[in-house]
Parts: structure tokens; C-alpha cells; sequence
């Protein structure tokens, strides 16, 4: 008889909420980590009084009132809404792109005005359907709005001219005809009290955990352990990179603490210039309403992904979605592995996405195996 009924690679939000679930019913779960920390990318470092996104801003956003209910119920969350600003030149602009973006750029205040102001610059970019990046933004907002506020930012963010990069990265950036400066439609947004380690010790309570553990590093030894295993991590890593590596961007944060109260006057701020080697700088304090003498600042820095830096975002260009179709007809011909999560689905997922995803597989995964 194996030590446990699921070992769970990896302790993000996939893994601790299949983990909580498990729990509930009483199965015996063993969560390991290979960083030194549990929570994954959404682990807060607590400096002096100020919770820092320590991988970057996460902002918890959703629409589904049963998600919102499930979270808050480990820890609540407070009213944070994401307004953030961009700064090209000497000019700040709200985003997203909504009527005080556009009254920045132009000086108008009538939306139908600044409608017909984008189908003009439209018009004479020639765009009838867009086949890039490029063409998808121009399309949307007009070719100032991309140049000042897209082009430099996002060649930044992804190491490549956005004449090569697919048209649906830039379909989710919301533009509004309305003064409204909410970055997020959904109808619940906030940030946990305390910080989303909070969340994470939650969802992990009662739990076994061990830290600093590499299920790659030592596979033999933990498929042993249990009789089903979850498997968070990168997909193309667990079958040996057997039809080649994935591809992905990196980043890599640089902090600073400032000796005053009150850097940007923002959670987060967009640098769009593509001279400016950041994308953003985050002031952690004004993501919990901070009050401390002092704040810290983190300035983040696009890079190439290579073996040993962590993976962020999935390439998902036409090639790597092919490559990845691959491995992942070899991980549905597993019968004792659970594959999920930003890395194993290889797609890029906001937080309450990534719940509902773990939420609706771990039922799944419970009615199938045990019998209540």
C-alpha cells in the first residue's frame, strides 16, 4: 500500500485547490514544490509591512459568483480595482483603452468622434482582416493608440516584431467607449487581505507539503509514493522533450526600496517606449491601500526563456501549438496522471480560470476513482 492516494507536482493554485478537494474527502495528498515556497507564481514576499508580487501584479478578477465565494471563504479579499497607466514620452495615458486614453491622444471628448477617428486610420492602413498582431491592434484602436501605446510594449514583452505574433494576443486588451478606466469587466475584483500566501495556506491546510523537492529530479522515488499523481509542471520536461522543448518568455524583476511614501501614485504603471528596457514598474504598496513612510518598487524586464529561468508565458504561435498537440496526446494516454495548469495545458490562464479549471477537473477526477 502506497504512503498516499494523489501526490501533487507542484504547489500553485491547480495543485492546492485539487488538494484542498482531496483533503475534504479524506484522501491522503502529498504536495511537492521544487522552489523553496509554496503558492507558485502568486507567492507574496512580506517586506517591511508591504506584501510584494513577488512574480508580478496579480489581480484576482471573475464574473462567477461561486469562484469569488470560494476564495474569500480562506481569506477575504479587499476592493482593489486595476486601473493602470501608461507612460510614453512625457505623457501619461489611462488604460485600457477607454475615452480618457483617447482624449490624452487627441483631445476628444465625443466617442462618436473618436470612432470615426479610428475607422479612418483604418481605412487608410488598408486593413480588411487582420493577419498579425499588427493588423489586429490597428484595427481595433487605430494606428496611433498602436504606435504609442502597443507597438514598443508589446515587441518589449515578447521579443518580436508584432508583425510575427499572432493576432489573438492582443484581442484581450478591452477598449471602451466610456470614461472607465477598470481595467477588468468582471463583476468581482480584489486582492487578498494579507496577501495571497494567505490563499495558498489555506487551501494547503492540513496537507502534507514538501519544499525544495524536484519530481523530474527524483521521479522514481515519488511515483512510488501514490496511487494517482497530479502533475502541474512543464509538460514537454515530464516526457523528456521528446519531440523538442516548448518555447516561452521569461522575465526577470528588479527591486528598490525608496525612502518615500509615494513613488508612481499606482499600483502599476506601462512603459511603452521600446528604448525603455522595462515593460512596467509595480509599487506594491497601493495593491493593499498602503500607508507605510517608505515603499518598495519592482521594475520588470522581458528575456528570452532558456533552461533554468522560469517559464511565463506560453509561445503560442502555430508551431508550438502543433508541438504541444503532441505531448498532449501522449499525456491522454495516461491512466494514473493528471495533467494541468498553465504549464502542463501550455496556455497562458488568469487565476479564477485557473481554479475553475482545477475545481471541474478534481470532481471529475474524485467521481471517477472514488466512490461517495
Amino acid at each position: 500500500m502506497r504512503p498516499y492516494d494523489v501526490l501533487i507536482v507542484g504547489s500553485g493554485l491547480y495543485g492546492s485547490v485539487f488538494a484542498h478537494a482531496l483533503r475534504q474527502i479524506g484522501k491522503r495528498c502529498l504536495v511537492i514544490d521544487r522552489r523553496s515556497h509554496a503558492g507558485g507564481n502568486i507567492y507574496c514576499t512580506h517586506k517591511e509591512g508591504i506584501d510584494m508580487h513577488t512574480y508580478g501584479a496579480h489581480i484576482f478578477h471573475t464574473s462567477d459568483k461561486d469562484t469569488w465565494d470560494f476564495v474569500n471563504s480562506f481569506v477575504p479579499f479587499n476592493h482593489f480595482i486595476n486601473s493602470p497607466l501608461a507612460i510614453h514620452g512625457n505623457k501619461v495615458y489611462n488604460l485600457p483603452f477607454n475615452m480618457n486614453t483617447f482624449y490624452q491622444l487627441w483631445g476628444l471628448r465625443d466617442p462618436e468622434q473618436v470612432k470615426l477617428k479610428i475607422a479612418e486610420q483604418v481605412k487608410r492602413a488598408g486593413i480588411s482582416k487582420p493577419h498579425n498582431l499588427e493588423e489586429q491592434a490597428i484595427s481595433l484602436v487605430g494606428t496611433d493608440i498602436y504606435e504609442v501605446l502597443i507597438k514598443g510594449y508589446t515587441e518589449k514583452q515578447w521579443g518580436r516584431s508584432c508583425k510575427e505574433l499572432p493576432a489573438f494576443i492582443i484581442k484581450r486588451l478591452p477598449v471602451r467607449f466610456t470614461f472607465d478606466n477598470n481595467y477588468f469587466d468582471d463583476r468581482y475584483q480584489g486582492i487578498p487581505i494579507g496577501g495571497y500566501n494567505r490563499l495558498t495556506e489555506g487551501l494547503l491546510q492540513g496537507v502534507d507539503l514538501q519544499l525544495n523537492r524536484d519530481f523530474l529530479a527524483e521521479r522514481d522515488y515519488f511515483s512510488a509514493m501514490a496511487d494517482h499523481i497530479v502533475y502541474t509542471g512543464p509538460i514537454d520536461a515530464f516526457y523528456h522533450f521528446k519531440f523538442g522543448p516548448l518555447a516561452y518568455r521569461s522575465l526577470r524583476f528588479e527591486e528598490e526600496r525608496l525612502a518615500t511614501d509615494n513613488f508612481q501614485g499606482n499600483a502599476v504603471v506601462n512603459y511603452t517606449e521600446k528604448s525603455i528596457p522595462f515593460t512596467r514598474i509595480l509599487e506594491h504598496k497601493h495593491f493593499a491601500f498602503g500607508t507605510q513612510a517608505h515603499t518598495i518598487i519592482t521594475r520588470e524586464y522581458p528575456q528570452a526563456w532558456q533552461p533554468g529561468l522560469e517559464p511565463y508565458y506560453p509561445v503560442n504561435d502555430e508551431a508550438n501549438n502543433k508541438l504541444f498537440a503532441q505531448y498532449r496526446h501522449l499525456a491522454d494516454q495516461e491512466t494514473r496522471i493528471v495533467f494541468g495548469g498553465r504549464l502542463a495545458d501550455y496556455k497562458y490562464y488568469d487565476m479564477h480560470q485557473v481554479i475553475a479549471s482545477a475545481r471541474v477537473r478534481v470532481r471529475q477526477f474524485i467521481a471517477k476513482n472514488y466512490s461517495l
